[in-house]
């Protein structure tokens, strides 16, 4: 005998075939949808230790010299330049050159930026020998919290001397012992390499 219990629990189960089958259905159809692409909006981040734009980096060395270059955009050419740390016997840094090529026509061919301590004699000036060679003076251009800035030029001859020889010895004049020298080794190792990948400042 079919009681209303029995009709009752006909009608719920068929309703709930109903709804689950709706279910169904509507979660195919939401499954059918195309699915955009996740990455487009998200950023995948970048190597943290890789030069920005505008920022200075170590590209490679040759020898003793580094070969320092700037950060562009991509398709140009970056500006390059020589760098050296110069230390005293102790191994302590003292100054830095970096050297970098000029554009043709001018007395000079390479231009080079010499920094020193604070402490040191301007009116005693810079002095770059070659191979224990009779050298060249330069006067000191300014100085900042920094040191202090030599701006000189590089003749082809002293390019080539730089290129034949082994070693350069930089002199400065402390200011509290203008009696005294400290001279610091400029080593030219790897110096025509690393000239070659200098590039040409127009600024």
């Amino acid at each position: 005998m079919i009681t209303r219990m029995s009709v009752f629990s006909a009608i719920a189960s068929v309703a709930l075939g109903g709804a689950a089958f709706a279910q169904t259905t509507a979660a195919t159809a939401e499954e059918d949808k195309p699915i955009a692409p996740i990455e487009t909006d998200l950023n995948m981040g970048e190597d943290a230790s890789a030069p920005q734009i505008g920022q200075t980096y170590v590209r490679e060395a040759e020898q003793d010299w580094e070969i320092q270059c700037v950060r562009v955009e991509e398709g140009n050419d970056e500006p390059c330049q020589m760098y050296q740390l110069m230390q005293d016997e102790e191994g302590n840094p003292v100054a830095e050159v970096s050297i970098f090529r000029l554009p043709t026509g001018g007395q000079a061919i390479a231009g080079a930026t010499v920094v020193v301590p604070l402490e040191t004699s301007l009116q005693a000036q810079l002095r770059i020998s070659v191979d224990g060679g009779q050298g060249k003076r330069y006067p000191y251009s300014f100085c900042n919290p920094v040191g202090c800035f030599a701006r000189i030029g590089l003749t082809e001859a002293d390019v080539n001397g730089f290129k034949r020889g082994a070693a350069a010895t930089v002199t400065i004049v402390p200011f509290l012992a203008s009696d005294q020298k400290v001279e610091l080794n400029m080593s030219l190792k790897g110096f025509t390499a690393g000239f070659d990948k200098s590039t040409v400042v127009t600024q």
